[in-house]
């Protein structure tokens, strides 16, 4: 497994350079680190029948990513920048294939230099694991 470490920086962050995919993160907390492996697990289609995160279980999945900002307990959001509009538009059309392989579908909002990506499940009207699988899916691009 390899693994990168992933700084505590805002939510506005620049691309990740293009390499090798990493399976887990480490990340590196006051507490020290820990490992997260939620970029190897598949987004589970929601039938709606379970409720949204809320609490405890919403914190502990939120510092598994600490470049997505959790927005009202309902959806996760993270800007990306770019030094032009090609890079971003390239960077959207890597999320939407992995959206489309994941079956979870993110807003995506491209402007130049950047792409907003805003993930929630919309059969709860908010979060659950798979949001933030779809995540840390897209911080390995």
């Amino acid at each position: 497994m390899s693994l990168r470490e992933v700084a505590m920086p805002g939510p506005e962050q620049n691309l990740p350079s293009l390499g090798a995919r990493p399976t887990a993160i480490g990340i590196k907390s006051p507490g020290g680190w820990f490992m997260s492996t939620l970029a190897s697990k598949t987004c589970v289609p929601c039938r709606g029948d379970l409720p949204a995160l809320k609490g405890a279980d919403l914190h502990n999945l939120s510092h598994q990513l600490p470049n997505w900002t959790v927005v009202d307990e309902h959806h996760i959001t993270r800007t990306f920048t770019f030094p032009d509009f090609q890079k971003a538009l390239d960077f959207v059309n890597r999320v939407g294939a992995i959206a489309e392989e994941q079956g979870h579908h993110p807003d995506i909002l491209l402007t130049w230099g950047k792409a907003t990506v805003t993930i929630w499940t919309h059969k709860v009207n908010g979060l659950t694991e798979s949001d933030f699988v779809l995540a840390a899916k897209i911080d390995q691009l």
